[in-house]
């Protein structure tokens, strides 16, 4: 049994339908899917539109990229505004936020530099917004409808995150990368519009957030630094954040080289979409099979196994598979991406109950930009031992992950105050 199944509380197993009965978590579920649907349009057509403008696939890759590296920053430096600021005006004002970049993308021709640094700008500000939906979806959600309400996040965002980049290409084909850009505005004034009109207004007591004058009378960036200085001390949050920071940053590093993987075993064109797709589809079945299936402590008593499920198909690919085995293989990778659900409710519990809403913010923003860098890092290390080599050696480092959770001793009594 590994450490993190004894923080379990009980063994209720709720299901979906629950979570989903609740009106105000199914407001934010619906509205976070669009958002993400509207998202990846606005990636795909922002790189198509640079591309087109530059001929640059340097810049085209950047445009692409350029949402994901900000988040951090702006998680360090204005993610204390997740709690102190009220949820609904902060959500739909980011939803706001998110339309404006889109509209001026279309509507206003601006120096590549300009437009790269608006999407910058906005992100910065994701991971407040973020942060402060995540929070009100912990207070609403209690026990294990809490994990099977992140799993239904994990899902729909994934499957979201694909409808809008496969949008996105049928949209630019259609309409032409400024009115596909339009077509993202519109859904994010759409999710705007729906938090503020069908999202109450919540008193400091229900919206479970902390007034600025509580954490004293000092701006939001030192708040923030603050704040996050004291979550990534503490030594179980830094280790649980790390825990789910880890694996998909060296899959991602992995899953950066499956076309050139592709490419050397001289596949068939095509093929590597195949390989490509494989991933989030046994993420979907894993997130779906163990969230609904198993009681909360098989969960977390899963994490380990499930993190080594993850690495060890990719140390396959040093054996040079070909199309049929090196896709079971990456859908068994993906099938681990579950071992989230079980550090969901051990995470939440160590949290201070007056900086969830920042801790949420680094949690996503952290997990964004590793996943950014893995890439690159793997990448570089493929020009040195091949591309099988390289993913090979990911999926040690995720093994090696789960090794580490292994020693964990049980986690001492949170602190409860930031």
């Amino acid at each position: 049994m590994t450490p993190i199944a004894e923080s379990a509380q009980g063994d209720h197993r709720a299901t979906y339908r629950e979570v989903l009965a609740e009106p105000r978590f199914r407001l934010l579920f619906t509205t976070r899917t669009v958002a993400i649907t509207a998202g990846a349009l606005r990636i795909t057509t922002f790189s198509v539109l640079v591309f087109a403008a530059t001929g640059s696939a340097l810049l085209s890759a950047l445009a692409f990229g350029i949402g994901f590296l900000p988040q951090l920053f702006g998680s360090l430096l204005l993610g204390s505004l997740a709690d102190r600021l009220p949820p609904r005006s902060l959500i739909a004002g980011g939803y706001a936020l998110e339309c404006t970049a889109a509209l001026l993308l279309a509507l206003v021709r601006m120096p590549i530099a300009v437009s790269l640094g608006v999407v910058a700008l906005v992100a910065l500000a994701t991971p407040v917004f973020s942060g402060a939906s995540s929070r009100l979806v912990a207070q609403w959600l209690e026990g294990d409808a809490y994990v099977l309400g992140r799993s239904l996040n994990n899902i729909a965002g994934s499957g979201a995150q694909l409808f809008g980049l496969a949008l996105g290409g049928a949209a630019v084909a259609v309409l032409g990368p400024h009115r596909a850009l339009a077509v993202s505005a519109a859904l994010y004034l759409g999710c705007a519009l729906a938090i503020r009109i069908r999202l109450p207004r919540l008193r400091p007591e229900e919206s479970g957030g902390t007034p600025g004058s509580a954490r004293g009378d000092c701006g939001a960036v030192r708040a923030s630094l603050h704040g996050a200085g004291l979550l990534l001390r503490g030594h179980t949050v830094r280790r649980l954040m790390l825990a789910q920071w880890l694996p998909p940053a060296f899959v991602a590093g992995a899953e950066g080289l499956i076309v050139a993987y592709a490419g050397e075993r001289h596949f068939a064109p095509g093929r590597y979409a195949v390989l490509m797709g494989c991933l989030p589809v046994g993420m979907l079945v894993g997130d779906l099979l163990v969230g609904r299936l198993l009681r909360p402590p098989a969960r977390e008593r899963l994490v380990v196994p499930l993190i080594v499920l993850m690495g060890l198909p990719l140390v396959g690919f040093a054996a040079e598979p070909g199309v049929c085995v090196s896709s079971c293989l990456l859908l068994l990778c993906g099938f681990g991406f579950a071992y989230g659900l079980g550090l969901q409710r051990p995470f939440h519990d160590a949290l201070p109950e007056d900086g969830q809403g920042q801790a949420f913010g680094l949690l996503g923003s952290g997990s964004m930009t590793l996943q950014g860098i893995g890439p690159a890092c793997f990448g570089s290390v493929a020009a040195g031992i091949g591309t099988r080599g390289a993913i090979a050696l990911a999926g040690i480092a995720a093994v090696l992950t789960a090794g580490w959770i292994l020693t964990w001793h049980p986690p001492a009594p949170a602190r409860r105050t930031i």
